[in-house]
């Protein structure tokens, strides 16, 4: 049975979820990947004891992570009833719905009948009576706002999910739900977005300046923008790299040769600051205190530990911000 770390919170840094009380880890721990049937459980296991005895309080899950999906669900709810139900109050789970989960009209998109059905099923794959934050995980323009923010209003009044947060919205939109919640008096908290130096969307489309505005946290996934922000590819593309095995979320024309240069460049910037790159990348998105926390991915727990390194310097320079901005926008 694993004991936790007596000084864990002494090594983390905890952001106050936009106005919310809810305070999180300043890294989370992501099981999009590495939690599936093809994992090893073992592994699992490891790395949720290290991330919790480094003070991530922040587990975040999705109905359909795997593969197959369900499965990321099936094996932390294994981990958290063998390991950490006496530590249950001390941690943040969070599930989404809203790609699909299963075949037929009911399996997808933003739906009141989907959306409570997949949060049913998110619990009783995991062993939990609730989860501290349900997502709708993307818009969904061919349902209601109205009954889409309902269906996560209902989800907060049968105490299956103590807070709600919205994924991959933009800025108009984002704004949109929030006055709908607001009206239904639900605690909306947080935004989850892809954010990196390579991809800000989310400082173009408005979600970044919105969030802000209204008091509502972020936590952004693939913030090493599927390991181009590493050292994994300083010199070019090694043959067991995710790009040559897998090719779904990073593809090999992406990696030209000009962007490769640039992924030098900025480790050069990242060496003088004293950080690897990937720590630099990390602390680079909680420079300004708007991201409320980074949402990392993790094959081994060492990566945990490494990424983990990115709070303890998170102030830029102008001039290192601009050369990073030159590299990167």
């Amino acid at each position: 049975m694993y004991t936790a770390n007596d000084s864990r919170y002494d090594k983390m840094v905890y952001n106050r979820c936009g106005k919310s009380g809810l305070k999180l880890s300043a890294v989370s721990l992501g099981l999009w990947h590495n939690f599936g049937d093809t994992g090893v459980y073992s592994n699992m296991e490891q790395m949720c004891f290290t991330a919790f005895d480094n003070g991530i309080t922040h587990f975040d899950l999705a109905n359909n992570y795997g593969p197959e999906p369900g499965s990321a669900e099936i094996n932390f709810g294994r981990i958290l009833k063998e390991h950490f139900l006496p530590y249950r109050d001390e941690m943040i789970i969070s599930t989404k719905a809203g790609y699909e989960m299963w075949k037929g009209p009911y399996g997808d998109h933003g739906s009141r009948k989907y959306l409570l059905a997949s949060l049913d099923q998110s619990l009783k794959r995991m062993g939990l009576d609730y989860v501290d934050i349900f997502y709708h995980h993307r818009p969904d323009p061919e349902t209601p706002l109205e009954e889409t923010m309902e269906a996560l209003a209902q989800a907060v009044r049968s105490g299956k999910a103590l807070y709600v947060g919205l994924s991959n919205y933009d800025g108009p939109t984002l704004e949109k739900a929030s006055g709908i919640l607001d009206e239904l008096h639900v605690p909306f908290v947080i935004n989850q977005n892809r954010y990196n130096m390579m991809d800000r969307t989310i400082e173009k489309n408005g979600l970044k300046d919105t969030s802000y505005r209204l008091g509502k946290g972020i936590i952004c996934f693939s913030p090493l923008a599927q390991g181009m922000l590493t050292d994994r590819y300083l010199n070019g593309i090694p043959e067991d790299s995710r790009v040559k095995t897998d090719g779904r979320f990073l593809k090999e024309s992406q990696l030209t040769d000009e962007k490769l240069g640039n992924i030098r460049k900025l480790n050069e910037i990242a060496a003088g600051r004293g950080q690897t790159l990937a720590e630099m990348a990390l602390a680079w998105i909680l420079r300004d205190g708007i991201v409320t926390t980074i949402l990392i991915g993790a094959s081994r727990p060492s990566q945990i530990l490494d990424n983990i390194k990115a709070i303890e310097n998170t102030a830029f320079t102008d001039d290192e911000l601009a050369a990073i901005d030159a590299l990167t926008v």
